[in-house]
C-alpha cells in the first residue's frame, strides 16, 4: 500500500499526464478538425485546449496538498482565476459552436472526412477511461474530495469522446452532413454546461463536487 505522500505523488503525475494529453490530442484535433472542415472535430480540439487550463487549476491544487501534507478546504487565487477564465471560454465555444452550426446548416457545408475523428475519439476514450478511475482510486485513498471530483468531472472529456465517435462513425457510413451539426451542437451544449460548473466552483467556498448530474 502507498503511503500518503505517494499517492499524492501519483495524483500529480495523474495531472500532469491530463494537461500533456488534452494538450496533444487539441493540436492534433484542430489541425484535422480544419483540414477535413469537421465542425465536431474542430470544437472537440478546443475543448481540449480549455480542458488544460483546467487541468493547471487541479495541478496547482494538488502541489497545494504535497506541499501542505492536506486536502485544502478551499480554493485559492490562482484556482478561483483559472476556473473564471476556464468558463468564459467554454461559453465562448459553446457559442462559436452554435454559430459554426448554423451557417453550416445554410452553406451545407459538410467534412471531406470524419475518419480522424473516429480515431481521436477510441483514443480519446480509452485514455479518459483510464485517468477518470486511477484519479477516482487515488482520490478515494487519499480521502480527497477534490481529486474525487476532479475524477468525476472527467467523465465529460469521456462522454465527449463518445459523442465525438458517433458522430464522427455515423458521418463517415452515411455521408450526411447534419451527422457532423448534430454532433458539433451537442459538444457546444457540454461546452456550455462546463462553463457554468466552472463558474459554480469559482464562486464556492469548499473543493467539494459540484460536477452537475455527475456523482461522487
Amino acid at each position: 500500500m502507498k503511503n500518503h505522500q505517494q499517492l499524492i505523488n501519483t495524483a500529480l503525475i495523474l495531472s500532469i499526464v491530463t494537461i500533456v494529453y488534452n494538450l496533444a490530442e487539441g493540436i492534433v484535433s484542430i489541425y484535422f478538425g480544419l483540414g477535413d472542415e469537421s465542425l465536431s472535430l474542430l470544437g472537440f480540439g478546443i475543448d481540449s485546449f480549455v480542458e488544460v487550463m483546467s487541468g493547471m487549476g487541479i495541478m496547482h491544487m494538488i502541489i497545494r496538498m504535497k506541499r501542505f501534507g492536506t486536502d485544502p478546504a478551499s480554493r485559492d487565487k490562482f484556482e478561483r482565476t483559472a476556473l473564471r477564465i476556464t468558463g468564459l471560454s467554454f461559453y465562448l465555444l459553446a457559442g462559436g459552436l452554435a454559430v459554426g452550426s448554423v451557417i453550416n446548416m445554410v452553406q451545407g457545408s459538410a467534412p471531406a472526412t470524419t475518419l480522424p475523428g473516429v480515431i481521436i475519439s477510441s483514443i480519446s476514450i480509452a485514455t479518459m477511461w483510464f485517468l477518470m478511475t486511477y484519479k477516482k482510486k487515488i482520490g478515494r485513498l487519499l480521502n480527497s474530495d477534490a481529486i474525487v471530483a476532479d475524477a468525476n468531472c472527467t467523465k465529460t472529456c469521456f462522454y465527449l469522446s463518445i459523442i465525438l465517435l458517433t458522430a464522427s462513425g455515423l458521418y463517415e457510413l452515411f455521408r450526411i452532413n447534419y451527422i457532423d451539426i448534430a454532433g458539433s451542437l451537442a459538444i457546444a451544449w457540454f461546452a456550455y454546461s462546463e462553463g457554468k460548473e466552472a463558474f459554480e466552483k469559482a464562486r464556492s467556498a469548499t473543493l467539494a463536487c459540484r460536477c452537475g448530474s455527475n456523482q461522487c
